[in-house]
């Protein structure tokens, strides 16, 4: 059984190909079926093209219209992208909370946008979907977590995905930090920076606590039953 794999796509920092990640039924999710990356506006030309010979039939952006409008896709234009924010721009933000109370508070605030941004995965056409927001780690693994989830990928091996990074991603954020004089700003900033197996497990055993589940979860943002179904049945080979 093979797992996720690094994808060269110039310049992009944060792209793999989830297919080989285990389900609980002993099945796997299917290669190129999905794929996380982060802020494609960063692509090369090289790298547009990369994308386009993935097969991709989906892009779901995830980022803010403004964020989308002030650094636009290469494909925002064309009928492979799709913008699906998944919190509102005038939504309260607090940043002393940990990552993982930045998490729960935007999946407790805005299941409709988040449930549809996980059905905007399985309502696309034959293809890869990439799902990305700007570093490629918290929006997008949020949508991410849902839907390996909802495939039935079981919860160690949703944290062990949330938690990687490239090594690309993670000499960029470096970078960023030691632009950041004032402190207190720079431990803000490396908080947000982190992906740590415990942020991840804490947002899955909130969604069980709270909701019972991903799935529960999904349905209650109107999720509907053709899609849980068309979902799976993309994602798992």
């Amino acid at each position: 059984m093979t797992g996720p794999r690094q994808l060269q796509w110039p310049n992009c920092l944060n792209v793999r190909d989830l297919g080989g990640l285990p389900t609980s039924n002993g099945r796997q999710i299917a290669a190129g079926a999905l794929i996380r990356s982060d802020n494609l506006s960063r692509l090369t030309e090289a790298g547009v093209e990369a994308v386009r010979r993935a097969s991709v039939s989906r892009i779901v952006d995830v980022r803010t219209p403004p964020e989308c409008e002030g650094d636009p896709s290469p494909f925002a234009n064309g009928p492979l992208y799709r913008n699906q924010p998944l919190y509102h721009v005038d939504d309260p933000y607090d940043p002393t909370q940990t990552i993982d109370q930045q998490y729960m508070a935007m999946l407790d605030r805005n299941p409709a946008m988040i449930a549809a941004a996980v059905g905007a995965i399985a309502d696309a056409p034959s293809g890869g979907v990439v799902v990305h927001c700007h570093a490629g780690k918290d929006r997008s693994g949020n949508v991410i977590a849902l839907a390996l989830s909802l495939a039935g990928v079981p919860a160690d091996a949703v944290v062990a995905d949330y938690a990687v990074l490239d090594d690309r991603m993670r000499d960029h954020f470096a970078a960023q930090l030691a632009l950041v004089d004032d402190p207190t700003e720079r431990d803000q900033l490396a908080e947000s920076f982190t992906a740590r197996p415990a942020t991840m497990f804490a947002l899955l055993e909130h969604l069980e606590d709270r909701y019972g589940g991903a799935e529960p979860y999904l349905r209650q943002g109107g999720l509907g039953d053709d899609q849980v179904d068309a979902l799976r049945a993309r994602l798992v080979s």
